[in-house]
């Protein structure tokens, strides 16, 4: 459990310093002058107190010294471990940075983040109890039940459109990435090969809760994951 519980904090650390290094490369685009001008967006929320307070928090100043004070903590996250206060913190930040983004900036990977601290969250606040082997289970549970859940229902849904099992989603999927689209004579191109990779990875999503099975069954699913999100 204490490797575990250490393996956890430094990954989500490591991700989290990532995304706040993301952030303040992306400075100027978040100043009232830049693409994603908090007066704009301000328009979503209504008039009030709340539209007041997250002027304040979201003002350039304030939000770049946000931005540096997240940095410290993720370290000492990575280093020496949580407590309830950088816990709280952090959790507070990332959804301030959801609302800042209308929801989300990176997608899934924003909301995981969300599933990942909400976790440790839980944790921290069931160690008041006196017990903190059960409320690291309690946390890594809960992340594990959201992870297990969100790739299930992926799978899911893609399985329920024939433009998946038929593999033309993929290639338009690969064609409108960041990195698309895909060079001529691909072989994800070839129809045939399109439809193989999209049912490998929709029987790979709805199978997903069979890592409940055992150690050696989450660990493959895992590393699938980690393949499957490198691509």
């Amino acid at each position: 459990m204490e490797l575990a519980v250490r393996a956890f904090e430094v990954l989500l650390g490591w991700s989290l310093l990532l995304q706040t290094l993301e952030y303040l490369r992306m400075r100027q685009a978040l100043t009232v002058q830049g693409l994603w001008a908090w007066p704009v967006q301000r328009a979503d929320i209504p008039p009030g107190p709340v539209q007041n307070l997250l002027d304040t928090l979201f003002a350039d100043r304030a939000m770049h010294w946000h931005l540096l004070l997240r940095l410290p903590v993720l370290i000492f996250l990575g280093w020496h471990g949580s407590n309830l206060v950088l816990t709280v913190f952090l959790f507070a930040s990332h959804v301030l940075m959801l609302i800042r983004w209308r929801g989300a900036f990176n997608g899934g990977s924003d909301f995981m983040t969300l599933v990942a601290l909400s976790g440790l969250l839980l944790a921290e606040l069931v160690q008041l109890g006196g017990d903190p082997h059960l409320a690291w289970r309690a946390g890594l549970w809960y992340i594990c039940l959201q992870t297990v859940t969100s790739y299930f229902m992926s799978g899911w849904v893609k399985l329920l459109q024939p433009q998946w099992r038929s593999g033309e989603a993929l290639v338009v999927f690969l064609n409108g990435a960041i990195y698309g689209p895909l060079p001529a004579g691909h072989l994800l191109s070839r129809p045939l090969l399109a439809r193989a990779a999209a049912w490998a990875f929709i029987v790979w999503e709805c199978s997903f809760p069979l890592a409940f099975i055992g150690p050696l069954t989450a660990l493959f699913f895992c590393a699938t994951a980690v393949i499957f999100h490198f691509l």
